[in-house]
This record gives C-alpha cells, structure tokens and sequence, in this order.
C-alpha cells in the first residue's frame, strides 16, 4: 500500500489508481508532498467519480475544472494553472494511449523509453520523470531493464532523496531531511559565490 499522502484513503486511491499516483505526481511541486498527492482523492470526490478517468478530465470544461480544482480548500496553491495542467495531461493521455494511462509504461521498451514517455507528458521536465520513473520500480514493481539508470540519483537502492523513497512517516521525514540539507547546501554555495 502506497503512503504518500499519509491519509488511508487518498493512499488508497494512489494505490488502485494509477492516473490518480500520475497526478499526484504532477501536483507534487510548491505545495507539501502529503497535499499533492492527498489532492487525486477530494479531485475524484469533486467530480463524483470512485477513480480518476483521463477522457472525463480531457473533455471537462476547462473553467469548470477551474472551479473544482479552486473551491475551498483548493486542491493546490495554483489552481487555475494546476487545473489546467492536469487536464493537458489528461488529453495527452486520451491522444496518445486512448485514455488508458498504464500505457505509459506498460510497454517501454527500457528504463531510457520510459523515462522519454513521462518526459513527454505535459508537466513532466527531467526532475518529475526521473522521480515518477523511480516511484515506478520502487513501489509498483515497473521495472523495465535499466529503469535504475534513467532514474538517475532518485533510483539508487537505499537513498532518500524524493517521493519515490516514501513508504511511511519515518522514510518521510528522512526525505524531508535531506531536501533540507540539499537546500542549506544550495544556498552556502550561492553565498560563497557572492
């Protein structure tokens, strides 16, 4: 059972859903890990569905999705552009795999086909793929030959470095240390430049 969101039944949805684990992929940016991936769950609940359907979000009207992603609470501190974006990526879905999201991975040749496939998915650049990638091996069992190496550092066995190493509280928190430490890293470097 999945545990990014630390709430049962979002996790629960990540779990049986893989669009909903897609999109909270895509959420996971200015916002808490846990709000990200929290925000598929109350998405369906909005919508009134039990999952996430790629062809029902890519033909929603575009200002009424707005709306959902906005009412209180918002499902993320951007709604208009995040409302936007999943809903790109939802017709992305629909164009390229007929609306059947596993098709992503599904059949990727390697880890270097998958990770093309996720970089191609809007709101997906390098970083996300790699994470989604990793996410992928680590905990859905998706592991096409070299899926390690096209993960980059997020694939390595043992780190903590991103979602993808998050399987309870304890590995959350390890995750968030060393984001942390990445960041006091990054800004001692800028100011030794300075």
């Amino acid at each position: 059972m999945l545990s990014l969101s630390q709430d049962a039944a979002a996790d629960a949805l990540l779990d049986r859903d893989p669009l909903a684990l897609l999109v909270g992929m895509l959420l996971d940016q200015q916002v808490p890990m846990e709000r990200a991936f929290a925000a598929p769950a109350e998405l369906a609940r909005r919508l009134g569905v039990e999952q996430l359907d790629a062809r029902l979000i890519a033909e929603h009207d575009p200002e009424g999705l707005v709306e959902v992603f906005a009412s209180t609470p918002a499902l993320h501190r951007y709604p208009k552009s995040m409302g936007g974006r999943v809903q790109a990526l939802c017709a992305a879905i629909v164009e390229r795999y007929d609306g059947d999201v596993t098709g992503i991975w599904r059949d990727a040749a390697d880890g270097k086909d998958l990770f093309r496939r996720l970089s191609a998915m809007p709101g997906f650049g390098t970083q996300k793929a790699q994470i989604f990638v990793a996410l992928l091996g680590k905990q859905r069992g998706v592991t096409p030959p070299g899926w390690r190496e096209a993960a980059g550092n997020y694939g390595d066995e043992g780190s903590f470095r991103s979602v993808a190493d998050v399987v309870d509280q304890g590995s959350l928190e390890k995750v968030r240390e060393f984001k942390q430490a990445v960041k006091v890293a990054a800004k001692n470097t800028t100011k030794a430049a300075t």
